[in-house]
């Protein structure tokens, strides 16, 4: 039997949260890092609510976002609540299977144009894909 690779039963991304709502989704026991550098269980009642984020062994790879060192991220968290009831967002890398990561503000407003991504934010910068007129070179 030969061991797949680790993509498989792992979530590719990483869920983004602010310190108050840690003990709410993960089972921690100290506190969380601001990087992606700890892996916590997500607590079983908080699975179902968060697939894109929790490993199939139930864990997921945590970043706690500080007021202090990421204000802006800090308050998107707390709007990105207030709007959807979710306190966390994903992080991953940007990118389309098969292509590499995407690296400038052309390449990731191409890609918002020929993919299923609805929008992207970039600093101050928000683009919605519905209010983008349609152009041949985003086919």
């Amino acid at each position: 039997m030969t061991v797949p690779p680790a993509r498989w039963r792992r979530a590719v991304s990483s869920p983004p949260f602010r310190k108050s709502v840690s003990a709410a989704y993960f089972e921690l026991d100290h506190p969380s890092p601001s990087y992606m550098l700890l892996v916590a269980p997500v607590r079983p009642e908080k699975r179902s609510r968060i697939p894109a984020v929790t490993h199939i062994d139930g864990s997921a790879r945590i970043q706690t976002v500080n007021p202090t060192h990421s204000p802006r991220f800090y308050r998107l968290l707390k709007e990105f609540q207030k709007h959807t009831g979710c306190p966390l967002l994903l992080n991953t890398s940007f990118n389309v299977r098969g292509e590499p990561i995407v690296e400038s503000p052309r390449q990731a407003y191409q890609c918002l144009m020929r993919t299923g991504l609805d929008c992207w934010v970039l600093e101050n910068l928000f683009l919605d894909k519905k209010d983008q007129q349609a152009s041949p070179d985003h086919a």
